[in-house]
């Protein structure tokens, strides 16, 4: 069974009701507050706020409302429906007519492998846009970047994380700087790398063995998808990335306000990684208490 998880506070946008429409995947939708009382699906599963607590009232209560943090909730309702492949989507992207058939996750393929000294890499400089990076990358590691050591290499995804064309995942000093509107060239993927690497919950696809140690983590800004992914890679998984399956269509941002929430990840980028990569465990170190209570909440009901 294939899972497709999203968010949403606002009346369905065309991304949903396309992702509703598509066969051999379920929808699960996690409402929150904002969304409308009377928001029905077609097909699929409509989480309400009700409903949430109902799967459990403390994970709900330590998560709070009106974050897309709330997807934990939607990511555990799959995984008690027994699916085998779950698909983590933002409200914004639009599938495009591939998407969901190349699948990956949970196999072996070819990829281009990347090789680096330095303590993490990002894939957006490894695409025909070099001057771009990943939100979540460290920018102090920026100038650093090198991808002169590349081959061909048989990898295992337990992650795959794809791409996507029209507005990307750059962190907001890259798309004050730049403005991106972009073409991913399909030939580059699949990649990977020998070291972490940021990935986030926008169209991103994990196998149901890993489900309880990703984790969107509340209150730490727009970091929430981006340290999940060290946190999981940290415990074992390689991510890889593959061709834009999606157009992002993005909702309306305050740039300054993006760039104030991913303030922690420019502070504490490097050592999170340094450390993770160490002992998973040190997650703690970084993130509230409150934070933590709800991840260990989230992992006692699996």
């Amino acid at each position: 069974m294939n899972v497709v998880v999203t968010t949403t506070i606002n009346p369905p946008t065309k991304a949903v009701l396309k992702y509703d429409a598509l066969e051999d995947w379920h929808l699960i939708v996690v409402g929150d507050l904002k969304t409308p009382e009377d928001y029905r699906l077609e097909r699929g599963t409509y989480l309400s706020p009700s409903d949430q607590e109902a799967i459990d009232k403390e994970l709900s209560d330590l998560i709070g409302w009106n974050n897309v943090e709330r997807r934990n909730l939607g990511l555990l309702a799959a995984w008690r429906m027994g699916a085998d492949v779950v698909a983590t989507i933002d409200d914004d992207n639009v599938p495009l007519d591939h998407w969901g058939t190349n699948l990956f996750v949970g196999q072996e393929l070819d990829a281009n492998f990347y090789e680096t000294d330095l303590v993490a890499f990002d894939p957006v400089g490894a695409t025909n846009y070099p001057h771009l990076w990943h939100r979540g990358y460290p920018l102090m590691l920026l100038a650093q970047r090198d991808y002169s050591s590349v081959r061909r290499s048989r990898v295992h995804a337990d992650i795959q994380a794809d791409f996507w064309n029209g507005d990307p995942d750059v962190d907001a000093i890259c798309r004050m700087q730049f403005a991106p509107d972009c073409e991913f060239d399909p030939d580059v993927f699949p990649l990977t790398a020998n070291v972490m690497s940021p990935f986030n919950s926008q169209n991103t696809f994990l196998t149901r063995e890993w489900l309880s140690d990703y984790f969107i983590f509340p209150g730490i800004g727009r970091m929430e998808d981006i340290w999940a992914s060290y946190y999981l890679q940290a415990k074992g998984a390689r991510v890889v990335y593959g061709r834009p399956s999606v157009v992002q269509e993005r909702n309306p941002h305050d740039l300054v306000v993006d760039m104030k929430a991913e303030y922690l990840g420019y502070e504490r980028g490097v050592p999170l990684v340094e450390t993770l990569a160490k002992d998973p465990d040190a997650i703690a170190e970084f993130v509230p208490e409150r934070t933590m209570a709800a991840f260990r909440r989230y992992q006692e009901l699996f």
